[in-house]
C-alpha cells in the first residue's frame, strides 16, 4: 500500500503536462512528503467542465461497512465502562474516517459510483515510497534518477462531509486517492502485495480523464517490470535535493 508519496515539480510542469486549464493552487511549493490526509494537487475535471490543477485531500470515503463495525466496536467499549450508547445513529455519524487511500477493488459497489469521468482524475507525482523494514525502511521509487514528472490514475469527490479528526469535528472537503495493482520489479521484492496504477504517456491520461469505464479500467495494470528505479531509501520525504524543481 503506498501511503507516502514526492512531488517536486511546480504547478506550471503539472498544468502544461496534463493540458490544465485553470490553476486553484495558488503558489504550490515542492511536496517532498506528501502522506495520508495532507491536502496535494489533483488534476480534475472542474463541474463547468474546465479541466483544472485543485488541492484536495488524500483519502476517499471509506466505505460505510467499514464505518458500522468500527462505531460499533467503539459503542462495545463505551458499554463495557458503563456508558451506553443512546443514540447509535449520531455515533455513527461522528466516527472518524481518514480515508482510504488506495483503490484496488474498482467492481464493489462502494467505489462504482466514483468511476465515471466526472470523478477521475490525475495525481501528479515525481517518487513514491513503499515501506520495507528489511530493504530500509522506506524505499522510493521513481522512473529516473532525475525524478520525473507522471501521474497516478485517481478518483475523487467534491465537498464529502465527515468526520476526519476527532479534534477537527465534521468537515467538508474534497477527497482523492488512487488505483492500485499487482506490482513488478522493483517494486514487487519490496512490497509484492500491490503498487500505484502510473500513466505515462498523454494518450493514457487523456482516457483516464474522459474515456468510457470499458477503456478506462484496463489502465488499471502495473508497468512493465524495470521502468521504475530505486532512487533513495530510509527518509520519509524525498526529492529536495532532486534537479528539476520547474515552476
Amino acid at each position: 500500500m503506498c501511503n507516502l508519496y514526492s512531488l517536486t515539480k511546480g504547478q506550471r510542469a503539472i498544468a502544461e503536462l496534463a493540458r490544465a486549464m485553470r490553476d486553484m493552487t495558488g503558489n504550490l511549493p515542492p511536496l517532498p512528503g506528501i502522506f495520508p490526509d495532507y491536502m496535494a494537487p489533483i488534476v480534475r475535471t472542474a463541474p463547468d467542465g474546465v479541466r483544472e490543477l485543485a488541492m484536495a485531500r488524500w483519502g476517499m470515503p471509506s466505505s460505510q461497512k467499514a464505518l458500522l463495525d468500527a462505531a460499533t466496536k467503539r459503542a462495545q467499549k463505551l458499554e463495557a465502562k458503563g456508558k451506553p450508547v443512546a443514540d447509535f445513529k449520531t455515533l455513527l455519524r461522528m466516527e472518524p474516517d481518514s480515508g482510504t487511500t488506495n483503490i484496488r477493488n474498482t467492481s464493489s459497489a462502494h467505489w462504482k459510483r466514483w468511476l465515471g469521468p466526472a470523478n477521475r482524475c490525475l495525481v501528479p507525482f515525481t517518487s513514491f515510497s513503499e515501506f520495507n523494514r528489511d530493504h530500509g525502511g522506506d524505499v522510493w521509487f521513481a522512473l529516473g534518477e532525475d525524478r520525473p514528472l507522471a501521474f497516478f490514475a485517481g478518483i475523487w469527490v467534491q465537498s464529502w462531509t465527515s468526520v476526519r479528526k476527532m479534534k477537527e469535528g465534521e468537515v467538508t472537503s474534497d477527497l482523492f486517492g488512487f488505483l492500485t495493482c499487482e506490482p513488478t520489479e522493483p517494486v514487487a521484492s519490496v512490497h509484492p502485495k500491490a503498487m500505484p496504477v502510473i500513466l505515462t504517456e498523454p494518450a493514457e491520461w487523456e482516457v483516464w480523464m474522459s474515456g468510457p469505464w470499458d477503456e478506462a479500467r484496463a489502465l488499471q495494470r502495473p508497468l512493465p517490470s524495470g521502468l521504475l528505479t530505486i532512487v533513495a531509501r530510509g527518509r520519509k520525504s524525498d526529492g529536495e535535493d532532486a534537479a528539476g524543481l520547474s515552476r
